[in-house]
């Protein structure tokens, strides 16, 4: 392949085109560029109309979705204090663990529009429609329409990101922001452009304000790249540099120097910390900890580390092909990882200017840290994480191979496309069958069409366009027909709770594979991890989402189940838990990764006399709080936060509480809490102690319930 540089994109014009002649009004809108074929503006019009057609797709089966955000974004939508912080509650009292930035979209939404799981969930929808319009934008500008449409397609096609952009954590914005990151970076190295520069430094900051840390990923690869590759003197480079990284800091910084300057005692405890301080959330639960392991306050974060991952899966290469991940982002990364050497090997001869060896190393660095990192971090990690890794790999996807298509004159470009359609296929081959009885005959059909479409390009130089477009498109049906399938699924499947994924359910728990045992967990279900509901089945014996696998992803003690964990034997009581009420059980963590079903005897009991109290309720774990307050419409604090590990309140601060009469009831069962509580003492297990030796006890609908304002 020693094709010059300038002949590599015939359709794609030169690095920076002036604007060409078009046509006004609505026919611009519908042809788009003067020079594009007639069909691409058409094609992209109805892409992003398809993808938002199956990402709305029976949308409100998933409910609340992730009821911890969803009750933050129903406190957001009725109280600005609420909005701005990002707190659990109307009443203030603690903040979800993430920055608010992700939520804002969704309470203004349900602002305008009321409290629904639409109001909550189009927003994200609206991401994934703009995030793949955003892909093929990029890719787009520098090579062909063709190009562009693949890339887009491919990333609405990803199962993660089909379960992702259709759910209410802040990974749907963080992935749209990063995706206009890179598009404003490949923008600015077209002339050296500091204003690009500078919006590439304001979608990372404000995907910090998203993800926090996450957001930094990709700081290195774009910084490097444009270091080299901008067509500007090295000193104008670090000088744009510097303004873009000063745009960052703005842009991200801001909220988080008015957190840390707002006097503690009025505004509500950064939930996931143990100082209240958010810049130790930032660098320690939600950063470093992450990488290291060393997560204080983490049910699963014991700070061991290594090749277990403190709880959460081994680390390595291969975990972003392993049994509980690969169906969810793999499919194509081995091609992907394939077309990015392969369009770096066609680039090699091109000036360091080139826009297209750029783009290829933009789109392919953002992609090899993310997954470094994901493969290596040892903290809290979650299949759902590798959505962020979906528009550069769909990206990368649709340069190389129409690069590749355009340069297949060269044997070594025919066989590298037909490598890349031979190792799509056999992976493919391997993924469906972790999910033997799903689709089964697709499972020899993939690998069959793949081969024949890779013996047609290899030939493709010899055979006539007709063919060679025949054999092309055999290709890419067999590539895309296993995430396409497992896309199709998670589309027609709720999924609610903290960890989500997405694809059929295998036999063995979990997309495609139980993960692994967690360890402790005695196998593939932790102790005390309910099994969860599917869609149609009714009451199962757990609270998991529906459709997820039994205690995958879930360290040992984070049991949920109504009943008897399938397994162990023993489960955590909803409602009642270790201490109150309800049978205990080894999983003593119930309601930690999603609340409980509330009656409505229950919510008729919270709600007497609701506006004589602040709070009608409080309870432990902000998932088991969140699932009251969403029921009942009113504030309940959740106690200890996200884990039940929070020092938030202390023993003295709710014992105030209770005295001033501003709490009514304490909901027993929930998240296990540390008994130590933080730096101001206390801790969730002392609350529940103190309660149950203080107040009487009544049981509603088979909740447990304590009234705060009748002592013994």
């Amino acid at each position: 392949m020693t094709t010059a540089p300038h002949d590599l994109h015939s359709s794609a014009g030169s690095a920076a085109p002036g604007p060409p002649s078009r046509p006004a009004g609505a026919a611009r809108l519908w042809r788009g560029r003067a020079e594009d074929p007639v069909w691409a503006r058409p094609a992209l019009i109805a892409l992003l109309a398809l993808t938002g057609a199956l990402y709305l797709y029976d949308l409100s089966a998933s409910g609340w979705a992730n009821s911890f955000y969803s009750a933050a974004v129903q406190a957001g939508g009725e109280s600005w204090k609420a909005f701005f912080f990002g707190s659990s509650d109307a009443a203030n009292s603690i903040t979800v663990d993430k920055p608010p930035a992700a939520l804002w979209p969704m309470a203004l939404s349900v602002r305008l529009f009321g409290l629904g799981s639409w109001q909550i969930l189009v927003p994200e929808v609206l991401m994934g429609v703009a995030a793949v319009a955003v892909v093929h934008a990029a890719v787009r500008r520098r090579f062909s329409a063709a190009a562009g449409l693949m890339a887009g397609a491919v990333l609405a096609l990803t199962p993660v990101a089909a379960l992702m952009f259709r759910f209410n954590n802040p990974d749907a914005l963080l992935a749209l922001l990063m995706t206009v990151a890179v598009y404003c970076v490949l923008r600015a190295l077209e002339a050296a452009r500091t204003g690009w520069l500078v919006g590439a430094g304001v979608a990372v900051g404000f995907a910090f304000l998203s993800k926090t840390l996450q957001a930094f990923l990709v700081l290195p690869p774009l910084a490097l790249v444009y270091a080299v590759c901008a067509p500007a003197p090295v000193r104008r480079r670090f000088g744009q540099l510097a303004l873009a990284g000063l745009a960052l800091i703005v842009s991200g910084g801001w909220w988080v120097a008015i957190v840390e300057l707002w006097p503690a005692s009025s505004r509500p405890y950064v939930g996931g910390s143990q100082n209240n301080s958010f810049l130790e959330l930032t660098f320690g639960y939600n950063g470093l900890g992450r990488i290291s392991g060393n997560e204080t306050g983490s049910v699963g974060g014991d700070g061991g580390g290594g090749r277990q991952g403190g709880g959460w899966g081994e680390t390595g290469i291969g975990r972003m092909f392993g049994e509980s991940v690969g169906g969810q982002i793999s499919w194509l990364l081995p091609a992907a990882l394939v077309l990015l050497v392969a369009g770096l090997v066609v680039t090699r001869r091109s000036g360091r200017t080139d826009t297209a060896r750029a783009a290829f190393l933009v789109w392919g660095g953002a992609l090899l840290t993310t997954l470094l990192v994901f493969s290596f971090m040892a903290g809290i990690f979650h299949e759902y994480y590798t959505v962020a890794l979906a528009p550069y790999l769909a990206a990368l996807i649709g340069m190389g191979t129409t690069v590749l298509w355009e340069e297949r004159a060269h044997p070594a470009a025919r066989a590298a496309l037909a490598g890349a359609v031979v190792v799509t296929a056999l992976w493919a081959h391997v993924l469906l069958g972790r999910t033997a009885d799903f689709a089964p005959w697709l499972r020899p059909a993939v690998p069959v069409a793949g081969l024949v479409a890779a013996a047609g390009l290899l030939c493709a130089g010899r055979l006539g366009r007709g063919l060679a477009l025949g054999a092309a498109g055999l290709g890419l049906a067999a590539s895309l027909a296993g995430p396409v399938a497992y896309t199709l699924s998670t589309l027609g499947t709720a999924h609610q709770g903290s960890i989500v994924t997405a694809g059929p359910e295998s036999p063995r728990g979990g997309p495609g594979g139980d993960g692994g045992p967690a360890p402790g967990g005695g196998g593939t279900t932790p102790p005390g991890a309910g099994a969860g509901r599917g869609p149609g089945q009714g009451p199962g014996p757990g609270h998991g989402g529906a459709g997820q696998g039994p205690g995958r992803g879930v360290p040992p003690g984070s049991g949920q189940g109504a009943g008897p964990s399938p397994g162990t034997g023993q489960g955590q009581g909803q409602g009642g838990g270790a201490w109150g009420g309800g049978p205990g059980g080894a999983g003593r963590a119930g309601g930690l990764l999603d609340g409980p079903d509330v009656g409505s005897a229950v919510a008729a009991r919270l709600t007497e006399n609701a506006s004589d109290h602040t709070w009608v309720a409080a309870a432990v774990g902000s998932q088991n709080a969140a699932a009251y307050q969403l029921a009942t419409g009113e504030p309940v604090m959740a106690i200890g936060g996200f884990n039940g590990s929070d020092p938030s309140p202390t023993l003295a601060r709710f014992q105030q509480y209770v005295a001033e009469g501003r709490i009514h009831w304490f909901i027993g069962g929930g998240a296990g809490g540390g008994r130590a509580g933080g730096p101001g003492g206390g801790g969730s297990a002392e609350v529940q102690e103190w309660v149950r030796a203080n107040f009487p006890q009544v049981t509603v609908g088979g909740t447990t319930l304590y009234d705060l304002t009748s002592a013994h």
